[in-house]
Parts: structure tokens; sequence; C-alpha cells
């Protein structure tokens, strides 16, 4: 959903669509998003600056940090993100970085497209660990084995060489 900022008339003007899942390209992520994409918040246009707040949810598909099997979630979490035109926007400048400047962008156009703030913001909360269940076992590291389908025996069958004196001594 483009939002033309020279048609807003009233601030903060509100917003809530959905985004179906397949139009947004999450560029080769390990992430399969499962349903749609909700949408919703408002957008406070200022002299100097746009800001666009809200929340988004969308169900996804992660893979499990220790097996790779695949782990439904749904994501659910708020958002804000601030605009600025390119005159405003100090970039030759020097001048120290402030933390809130990390979520400034600077407007290419009269147009911001939700869609794509959708998107980065979507990358941008990814958890940074997903596991199918607490106690997950992983793969073995010598066949690659699912330890939570199979028992293999590869680490109980294999003793390190550097040890391997010390098993005649009794």
């Amino acid at each position: 959903m483009i939002i033309d900022l020279t048609e807003l008339e009233s601030s903060p003007h509100p917003f809530d669509f959905t985004i179906p899942g397949a139009d947004i390209d999450l560029d080769d992520v390990d992430l399969t998003l499962t349903g749609d994409v909700r949408l919703q918040g408002e957008i406070f246009k200022r002299s100097a600056q746009v800001d666009v707040k809200g929340n988004i949810s969308a169900p996804v598909e992660l893979d499990c940090t220790r097996c790779l099997e695949p782990v439904a979630q749904e994501l659910n979490f708020d958002f804000a993100a601030s605009f600025v035109a390119p005159e405003n926007f100090a970039l030759d400048k020097e001048r120290e970085v402030a933390a809130e400047d990390l979520d400034v962008d600077v407007l290419d156009s009269d147009r911001i497209d939700l869609s794509e703030i959708a998107r980065e913001q979507i990358l941008l909360n990814l958890p940074g660990q997903v596991f199918c269940k607490p106690d997950c076992k992983g793969l073995c590291q010598k066949c690659g084995a699912n330890r939570n389908l199979i028992d293999c025996k590869c680490d109980s069958d294999e003793t390190d060489p550097r040890w391997a004196a010390l098993k005649n001594l009794k």
C-alpha cells in the first residue's frame, strides 16, 4: 500500500490493511510467511518529518536453530519509523549519531510504501534463535541425523585418540 503524503490532510492518519505473504520478498531468508501480514497504525505528518508508528502481525514458519525442523510462530510487534526530506538530513555534515537517528530514513519522493516498511520491520524483528521444543537435541555432528527422531551411536563409539593411552590404565 502506497501512501501519498501530499494528499494527507489530517494528522494522525490511521491505516489498517493486510498484505498477502506471497507479495513480500524476504531475500532468501530462512523464513516463510504462511499467511497474510497485518499492518495497522498511524502516520504523523510534520513540517520536516513523517513518523509511522504501528503494529505488525504475521504467521511465519522458521527453521529450528538446533535441528532445522520447521517451526510455526506468530510474529507480533510494534514498530516506529521516521522519514525526512533530503534537505533536512545531515548527510555530509560532521556530527555525532544518536540512537534515535538510526530509525530515520530519507524520503526519495512524496510517497511511502507501507509494504516495504512491513518487509523491513519483519526482517529486523526476527528472533535470534528458534527452537522446535525447549529440550531439542539438535543434529549429530558426525552423521547429521536428527537426534530428536533417532538415537545414533556416533558419540559413544569413538574415543578421543588423545585419551587412548589412559584407557589401558586399570
